[in-house]
């Protein structure tokens, strides 16, 4: 089988003959030229995966042959072999677009070595990559079945998402179904765990073996942090899962160092419980309790105007821990594009406040977009391409632009988290319920909802998970794993529409498991 095709360009290329006869010997195609009009008149017949070329040539320069190759074949990985060292001569090399270079003496190591790095590079790495995962899927598996405690929760999900970032970057592998099946193993199990300890971690401050959960975030993280800097940055960017903050931390990590901790959503994991509880620092029932002036949670809802009192909630958390702030609190939440670049214009007037508090809805309009555009489906088709797609945003996002301005500021801090995650959700269930029900796809909380008990969680009161009731709610269920509920009213057209479709609200480790990150300037 033959490795990779080669064309070596050299005026001496008789010398060459023993490294020729050796990439033969190893499974590489090779063929030869004297000078750089013969070469190029080569590449124009036929492709090469490689081309080393030397660069004092009677005739065309190697330097003069380089970009011809190029204009022929971009494709073409070229390496320099040359006896010059200059750092001018390397440099224009370089903005030639060479892939790489040697020097002579060359060595038969040296020549080995760089066609696995053009030539198999792949073909190594898949096969490090199959070989690396299986060694660990049956510890994984056993890991899986057997988890019991919150920060194992945290370890297996970790695992996984790396393990599926690593796939992102290794093609071809054939293991794609058999991640896909951990992954399915790992929400089966991990919401039979939810189901059974959820309630317990409910109380106003984490227990030692609970997870931290959204009413803590203020308390564990701000507080503290308020005390210690200046300039202090509370981000929480709307149905951000980890993998996806981990592609955005990429384009960071030139600007900051970066620490990450984990919490849990509370249930349902969907904006208005979610993020109104980070805000308040207070359950759903504690808030309505408090300030039922800022409750107003429409079950059959999920419109902004649910969490319009996020300020407001905030401010009352400082009143209450009695922070004095040395500026007033900033609040801005940007929901589209042209309000994100008029605030990354404006942001110099914040940047030296004592805190900002940063509210953005991108990731969680791109989730939702998808099931609504053909369009957006066909770019991010896959789990893979849906990071992708994140990853696209940010980079040419306001809020990259705007937190590059705050690395600036040497004692700032940025804390930068969401309130739930998302799950692709590929099986429906059929749920009964009144018109009072609510309409979200991973929740239904009602008096008559009936559904599959195996697909969801019950709960039979909802102040038993400090949600307050509205009306009369007796029959509640949350969904579990990758589920999504369908009335049988146009069953199959919405079973279909909702299929493949990214939601929150519901029990799964990407929704649930929720990544806290804190950013210091490098």
């Amino acid at each position: 089988m033959i490795k990779g095709k080669i064309l070596w360009i050299d005026d001496e290329i008789d010398i060459l003959k023993p490294h020729i006869i050796l990439l033969k010997e190893k499974g590489y195609d090779v063929d030869t030229a004297t000078n750089g009009e013969d070469g190029i008149e080569k590449v124009k017949a036929e492709h090469y995966d490689l081309v080393f070329l030397d660069e004092t040539m009677v005739g065309l320069t190697g330097l003069e042959t380089l970009p011809v190759i190029k204009s022929i074949d971009p494709a073409t990985a070229i390496v320099m072999v040359t006896k010059n060292e200059a750092e001018s001569l390397m440099e224009e090399a370089i903005g030639k677009s060479i892939d790489d270079y040697l020097t002579k003496p060359v060595n038969p190591a040296q020549i080995i070595m760089t066609c696995k790095k053009f030539l198999e590079e792949s073909r190594i790495k898949q096969e490090k990559f199959i070989q690396s995962y299986l060694s660990v899927f049956n510890q994984l598996s056993q890991r899986i079945s057997f988890s019991n405690h919150w920060d194992e929760w945290v370890d297996i999900y970790k695992e996984l998402v790396k393990w599926s970032l690593e796939l992102d970057r290794i093609k071809d592998t054939g293991l794609e179904q058999t991640i896909g099946d951990q992954w399915k193993l790992a929400n089966t199990e991990f919401s039979k765990f939810v189901e059974e300890n959820y309630i317990d971690w409910l109380t106003d401050k984490p227990k030692p073996t609970n997870p931290m959960m959204s009413p803590h975030l203020l308390n564990t993280y701000l507080e503290d942090t308020l005390k210690s800097s200046p300039n202090v940055f509370f981000i929480v960017v709307d149905c951000m899962r980890y993998d996806q903050w981990l592609v955005m931390s990429e384009l960071l990590s030139p600007y900051y160092t970066i620490k990450t901790d984990f919490y849990s959503s509370i249930l349902p994991t969907a904006t208005p419980f979610a993020r109104n509880a980070i805000f308040a620092g207070l359950y759903p029932t504690q808030i309505k309790e408090n300030y039922p002036q800022w409750w107003n949670v429409d079950f059959n809802s999920e419109d902004h105007k649910q969490n319009a009192f996020e300020k407001e909630l905030l401010d009352a958390w400082i009143q209450r821990k009695r922070i004095n702030l040395k500026t007033k609190l900033n609040f801005i939440k940007i929901f589209d594009t042209d309000y994100g670049k008029k605030i990354e214009k404006e942001f110099n007037s914040y940047i030296d406040s004592h805190l900002t508090a940063i509210v953005v809805n991108a990731v969680d309009m791109i989730a939702h977009s998808r099931s609504d555009y053909a369009i957006l489906k066909e770019i991010a088709p896959d789990e893979s391409a849906y990071r992708s797609l994140t990853k696209s945003w940010f980079s040419h996002s306001s809020l990259l632009n705007i937190l590059i301005n705050i690395s600036s500021r040497k004692n700032a801090k940025v804390i930068i988290t969401t309130d739930h995650g998302s799950i692709r959700c590929m099986r429906g269930v059929q749920v009964l319920g009144d018109r009072e029900t609510s309409s979200n796809l991973r929740y239904k909380f009602g008096k008559n909802v009936k559904t599959d008990s195996k697909s969801a969680m019950m709960v039979r009161d909802l102040e038993h998970i400090k949600i307050p009731r509205q009306g009369i709610s007796v029959s509640n269920f949350i969904a579990k794993e990758d589920t999504y509920f369908v009335y049988p009213t146009d069953y199959h057209y919405y079973l279909n529409k909702y299929r493949d479709s990214f939601q929150h609200g519901g029990i799964s480790l990407e929704e649930m498991v929720i990544p806290i990150s804190i950013l210091s300037p490098r």
